[in-house]
C-alpha cells in the first residue's frame, strides 16, 4: 500500500507540475509509455494456395514508436518451406512475425511484401494482422492495427 501511495504521489506531483506549465503533453500516457496509434493498410490475394500480402504500417502519433512487430495469422497452416522476406520469420504453424521498425509520429513505414504457401489449396483463408510489440508505446486505438480479411482463391485483391 505504501508503494502505491508513493507512485500515486509522484504522479500527482508530476501532474501538478505539468498543469502549472499549461497542459499534459500529448505523448504522455499515465498508465504506460508514450502514446502512438499504429495502423496497417494494404491488400492480399490468393492463387492456388499461394497468398501474397502487401501492407504499409502507419503511426498516427502523437509519439514516435522506437520499433514494432506485426503478426500475420492465417486460418490454414503454412507449408513447411517458406521464402520469407528479410525481417520476417515464422513463429508458429500458421503465424509469421515481421519487424516493422521505427515509425516517427504521423509517418508511414516501409511497405512489407510477403508471399506464403498454404498447406493444400484451400478455396479461402482468413488473414488476421495485429501488432504484437510496439517498443513500449501504448496504442489506445487498437481498431486500426487489427485487421481481418477473408481472401478467396480467385487471384483478386482484397483490401484492408
Amino acid at each position: 500500500m505504501g508503494r502505491v501511495r508513493s507512485v500515486l504521489g509522484v504522479w500527482v506531483a508530476a501532474l501538478a507540475l505539468v498543469a502549472g506549465a499549461g497542459a499534459l503533453p500529448a505523448a504522455a500516457v499515465p498508465n504506460g509509455g508514450p502514446e502512438a496509434d499504429l495502423a496497417y493498410h494494404g491488400a492480399a490475394s490468393m492463387d492456388r494456395g499461394t497468398v501474397e500480402v502487401r501492407f504499409t504500417p502507419r503511426n498516427h502519433g502523437p509519439s514516435a514508436v522506437p520499433d514494432a512487430t506485426v503478426r500475420l495469422r492465417w486460418s490454414v497452416a503454412l507449408a513447411d518451406a517458406q521464402a520469407l522476406p528479410l525481417g520476417c520469420a515464422r513463429s508458429e504453424e500458421r503465424v509469421v512475425l515481421c519487424r516493422v521498425g521505427a515509425l516517427a509520429a504521423d509517418d508511414l513505414g516501409e511497405q512489407i511484401d510477403l508471399r506464403v504457401r498454404l498447406v493444400g489449396a484451400p478455396s479461402e483463408v482468413l488473414l488476421e494482422i495485429d501488432t504484437v510489440w510496439s517498443g513500449g508505446a501504448v496504442d489506445r486505438n487498437r481498431v486500426n492495427d487489427r485487421q481481418r480479411v477473408l481472401v478467396l482463391d480467385t487471384g483478386d485483391e482484397y483490401y484492408f
